[in-house]
C-alpha cells in the first residue's frame, strides 16, 4: 500500500447476536476505475472478505489482459471467486450467484463482512434481486439463431431483440453475440421477455447491503487510466498471453472467455485480420465503450453511495462510509493526501 497512508486501528466486528441481518458490501465501477486497489485498503482496515465479482475473471489463463489480482496480491489480500472455469468452459450468472451466496455465508460465518468488488452489473443485480427460472439452452434454436446471423447479420438480430425487448437491448451491446443470442432463445421459449424475467426471482440476497459506486467526475481522467493500464498490460505480456491461448486446440474466438474486451481484439491481431496500430485503437476504444456502458448502468442503480475514484480524499471517504454502516464505534482516521496512483497503490 502507498507508504503516505497512515493507518487506523482495525475494527473488530461485534457479536453476531446484535447484527440480525448481517452486513455486506457491493464495491462497483467502470474497468479500470480502482476498485481492486480500494477494496485492499478496505480490507487493511476492516473485518473483510473479498469476493471477485467479474465475467472475465472466473477464466483461468485471462489474467494480464483482465488486470487479474497477481498472486503476490492475492497471498495478501484473498479474493473468492477468481479462476473458477477453463477458457473452454461456459459459467453463468446462476452459477456465480450460487457461488457469491456460499463465498459470502462462509465469510459470514467467519465474524467478517463480505466485500464483492468488480464491474460486472448483471452478476450484481442478480445477487442483489434473485433470479426468475430460465429455460435451459436449446441446441437446436441457438442453431438456427446463428445461421440467421450468418446469413442477415448479428446487427439484424440485435434489432429484432430491440423490438422485442428494448430494455434488454439497451444494456446488450450489438457486438455481444453471445448475450444477443440467448435473450432471443429465452424470449422464444417462454414468450416473455429476458428483462421481465431477471427482475427478481423468489430468493433476494439476506444481507443488509452497503452499495458503494466508483463513478469519476472527469472521465477524461478515466479515458486516460484506460490507456495507461493497456499500455502496462502490453509491456507485461498480453500478447504473448493470448498467443498461449491460441495454441490450444480446445480455444476459437466465439467461446464467451475470449469475446472478453481487449481478448477478442489481440485474437483478431494475431490472427492477421488487423494491424498493431488498428489492434491498439480497437482495444482502447472496446474498454471505453466498455467503461461508458458500465457508467451508465452505475447510474441507475439505486441507494448507491457514489465516489470519486480520483478524488484526492476518496480512501477517507469510503473508510467513514464504511464505518458508519458497520458499526457506531469511533476511531481516527489519518490519511494522507495520495500524490499518485501506481500498481496497487490510492
Amino acid at each position: 500500500m502507498d507508504p503516505e497512508l497512515s493507518l487506523p486501528r482495525r475494527v473488530e466486528m461485534p457479536g453476531t447476536e446484535s447484527v440480525p441481518t448481517p452486513p455486506a458490501i457491493f464495491l462497483m465501477g467502470p474497468t479500470a476505475s480502482g476498485k481492486t486497489a480500494l477494496a485492499c485498503a478496505l480490507y487493511e482496515r476492516f473485518p473483510l472478505g473479498l469476493i471477485s465479482v467479474d465475467s472475465a475473471l472466473v477464466y483461468r489463463g485471462l489474467d494480464i489482459g483482465t488486470a487479474k489480482p497477481n498472486a503476490a496480491i492475492r497471498a495478501q489480500y484473498p479474493h473468492a471467486l477468481l479462476d473458477l472455469r477453463d477458457p473452454s468452459q461456459p459459467y453463468s450468472v446462476a452459477e456465480f450467484r450460487s457461488d457469491a451466496l456460499v463465498a459470502m455465508q462462509e465469510i459470514t460465518d467467519q465474524g467478517r463482512v463480505p466485500l464483492l468488488v468488480g464491474g460486472t452489473g448483471l452478476y450484481f443485480r442478480a445477487l442483489e434481486r434473485g433470479l426468475s427460472p430460465l429455460p435451459a439452452a436449446d441446441p437446436k434454436l441457438r442453431k438456427r439463431l446463428v445461421a440467421e446471423a450468418l446469413r442477415d447479420g448479428w446487427a439484424a438480430l440485435h434489432a429484432r431483440l430491440a423490438q422485442l425487448d428494448p430494455l434488454a437491448a439497451q444494456r446488450i451491446h450489438a457486438s455481444d453475440t453471445q448475450r444477443i443470442q440467448r435473450a432471443l432463445e429465452v424470449i422464444t421459449l417462454t414468450g416473455k421477455s429476458l428483462s421481465a424475467q431477471q427482475q427478481g426471482g423468489a430468493a433476494a440476497l439476506p444481507y443488509r447491503l452497503l452499495k458503494l459506486v466508483l463513478l469519476p467526475a472527469d472521465r477524461v481522467q478515466l479515458h486516460a487510466q484506460i490507456a495507461e493500464r493497456f499500455a502496462a498490460m502490453l509491456e507485461q505480456g498480453f500478447l504473448d498471453e493470448v498467443r498461449g491461448l491460441r495454441a490450444r486446440k480446445d480455444l476459437d474466438a466465439s467461446l464467451p472467455a475470449l469475446r472478453a474486451v481487449g481478448y477478442r481484439q489481440a485474437w483478431s491481431y494475431l490472427a492477421g485480420q488487423s494491424g498493431e496500430v488498428a489492434f491498439r485503437q480497437a482495444a482502447l476504444a472496446a474498454t471505453r465503450q466498455l467503461a461508458k456502458r458500465q457508467m451508465t448502468w452505475l447510474r441507475g442503480e439505486s441507494n448507491t453511495q457514489q465516489l470519486d475514484p480520483f478524488a484526492a480524499d476518496l480512501l477517507e471517504q469510503a473508510v467513514h462510509t464504511v464505518q458508519s454502516m458497520l458499526q457506531p464505534a469511533h476511531f481516527e482516521v489519518s490519511v494522507k493526501p495520495r500524490t499518485h496512483r501506481d500498481g496497487m497503490n490510492l
